[in-house]
């Protein structure tokens, strides 16, 4: 009898052995497999809200685009003439600015428009829009008034309307910025009418005082 149960268990415990080796080759297996998993999880839900805050944007955001883009093409018909037509060097120089300045940023909110699935042209009936449209005169004037007045000047009277335009200008650009940081939700629209505050109230301190000096 002895002799009949040493074999069985030797086999009994060869068996234990290759059942426990089996469950841990499963762990590791499911340890490794599983992490891979949750770290695949976790970097596609980190991504996801970020790509969504990038293109979340509300009527405001539009049309605060649609509109800053038009505005900027008139800033930038005006300073181009004033690089022609200017008599003073210093106010041919703050003119090639604003033109090097909002070129780019017209290129920006046009890749935003574009990537929200919005029209570029503004469209009347949008809201907000009627708010926006408020900043686009100029002493009384719109766009066409004011570069024909522009264009029956010279010299010395040029640079001082070109300014007295551009101050105004500038003036409308910050009221439509400002209509921006209270009603948008869009980061990086919000970040641009910040910065548009910023810039055009340095450079209307800074044309305030070339007409002084005229």
């Amino acid at each position: 009898m002895k002799l009949r149960t040493r074999p069985a268990a030797a086999a009994g415990a060869l068996a234990l052995t290759l059942v426990l080796t089996a469950c841990g080759g499963s762990a590791d297996e499911a340890d490794s497999g599983g992490g891979a998993t949750t770290q695949d999880t976790t970097a596609q839900t980190t991504t996801e809200p970020e790509e969504q805050s990038e293109e979340a944007h509300n009527d405001a955001d539009t049309a605060f685009a649609q509109m800053m883009i038009v505005h900027h093409e008139g800033a930038i018909e005006m300073a181009d003439l004033a690089v022609e037509r200017a008599d003073s060097e210093e106010v041919r120089s703050l003119a090639e600015g604003i033109s090097a300045a909002q070129g780019p940023e017209i290129e920006e909110m046009t890749s935003w428009l574009e990537g929200w699935g919005e029209d570029v042209t503004p469209m009347g009936d949008m809201e907000g829009m009627e708010e926006m449209d408020s900043g686009m005169d100029m002493d009384g004037m719109d766009q066409e008034g004011a570069m024909a007045e522009l264009d029956q000047l010279s010299g010395a009277d040029f640079d001082r309307r070109f300014l007295e335009l551009m101050i105004a200008h500038h003036e409308g650009a910050i009221e439509m910025a400002e209509l921006q940081r209270a009603e948008g939700e869009n980061p990086a629209a919000l970040e641009l009418a910040d910065r548009i505050v910023q810039d055009q109230q340095a450079e209307i301190t800074e044309m305030e005082q070339m007409l002084q000096d005229l």
